[in-house]
């Protein structure tokens, strides 16, 4: 789950972490009264879950009320990457900003912990930068629940190449680990983190992503869920108890098993295709859960095929069969389907379906290379 900017900060607040002042604004006469109160020098900045605002138009520094409400009525109602924004932030920018650094946290699996990783480049994507100047990556990781006190002391100094900050960015890196691992977080961003004129070190920007299957434990972050940021077929296949996420492809997936899912999408790829969608029908599914399935990926305009791959286990190939059979009965279902049953009860499932004009294949090679066909507009 992802939160917006001004959440994020309000988060590192809590936890010790200094940011500038800052109001919510959904309205232009709102940024006024916020730059007003801030004395006119402020940054205006949308809140969308996407990045790159800046080079869309969705950051300005501003210098007065008037010039932040006119700020505030061309960025609101703006889209960037698809999304309306529908609020901002209203930032004071009085201090001048000496330097700019990384400081994030991510759940590290290779490290088997929680790993840090730090540069004195900030303000640009952290993979800009691990690709163009990779000596500029410091990372360091915390293997048990205790803050890696030394290693962090090691690094703190580093950012900003002075000392005199080193005390400040300890604290900082000591708040952001405890946000991280009592909030459930699967990453914790701030770029920049910077060094101003007035010698203190602040987040100027922040990034907070939870682990979704922690949520039931963190009420205080569920309540935090924008639901105009997310897709609505997710929200809906979630409530199913379906996985799916949208992709820009057109070969629809249903697949049962996130590892399967994934690697049906590879394969997909391999082949020259596109996915257009992530969809993990998960195990024991009912032909109610099939059902949905097919709702969501019939929904997509760009589908021009879908590709059913299952392997049985606890998922029952028979149990899938029903499902499209009863799809075919409560849906208008006029794309090619290519289905590729193996595992429990496949036999059967095969058996239900040999009477239904569907395409079959026996590996997932060939399922692929057909659904790629049919997407095509070519015999399968």
């Amino acid at each position: 789950m992802k939160i917006h900017e001004y959440q994020a900060k309000e988060l590192f607040r809590e936890y010790g972490i200094p940011a500038p002042p800052q109001a919510l604004a959904i309205t232009p006469d709102e940024v006024q009264t916020a730059a007003e109160r801030y004395g006119g020098t402020v940054a205006v900045k949308a809140q969308v879950h996407v990045g790159g605002r800046g080079k869309a138009g969705g950051i300005q520094v501003v210098k007065s009320p008037a010039e932040a409400r006119a700020a505030g009525e061309k960025i609101l109602g703006m889209e960037i990457k698809g999304i309306t924004v529908k609020k901002v932030i209203v930032v004071e920018s009085h201090a001048e900003i000496l330097k700019e650094a990384y400081l994030g946290v991510i759940l590290d699996r290779g490290e088997k912990g929680i790993s840090f990783i730090c540069s004195p480049e900030g303000g640009v994507d952290i993979e800009e930068v691990a690709e163009r100047t990779p000596d500029k990556i410091l990372k360091f990781t915390a293997t048990s629940s205790e803050f890696p006190e030394e290693k962090a002391r090691a690094h703190a100094g580093r950012l900003f190449d002075d000392e005199a900050t080193a005390e400040p960015v300890l604290e900082i890196m000591r708040g952001l680990f405890h946000l991280f691992r009592e909030k459930d977080c699967s990453l914790a961003e701030i770029n920049p983190l910077v060094q101003n004129d007035r010698g203190e070190v602040m987040a100027l920007d922040g990034k907070i992503n939870f682990d979704d299957n922690a949520l039931f434990r963190q009420p205080d972050i569920e309540a935090l869920r924008d639901p105009d940021e997310e897709d609505p077929d997710e929200i809906e296949a979630k409530e199913a108890g379906l996985s799916f996420v949208s992709l820009d492809g057109d070969i629809g997936c249903m697949v049962n098993g996130a590892g399967l899912a994934m690697a049906t999408m590879d394969i997909i790829q391999h082949y020259g295709g596109r996915p257009a969608n992530f969809l993990d029908v998960g195990g024991s599914s009912s032909p109610e859960k099939v059902v949905k399935a097919f709702e969501l990926l019939t929904r997509n305009p760009n589908v021009r095929s879908i590709l059913i791959n299952i392997f049985g286990g606890i998922t029952r190939c028979d149990d899938i069969a029903n499902g499209i059979l009863e799809s075919r009965r409560r849906i208008d279902l006029d794309i090619p389907i290519v289905i590729r049953l193996s595992g429990t009860n496949a036999d059967k499932g095969l058996e239900m379906l040999k009477d239904a004009s569907l395409i079959t294949a026996e590996t997932l090679a060939e399922a692929v290379q057909k659904a790629i066909a049919l997407a095509k507009g070519e015999d399968a």
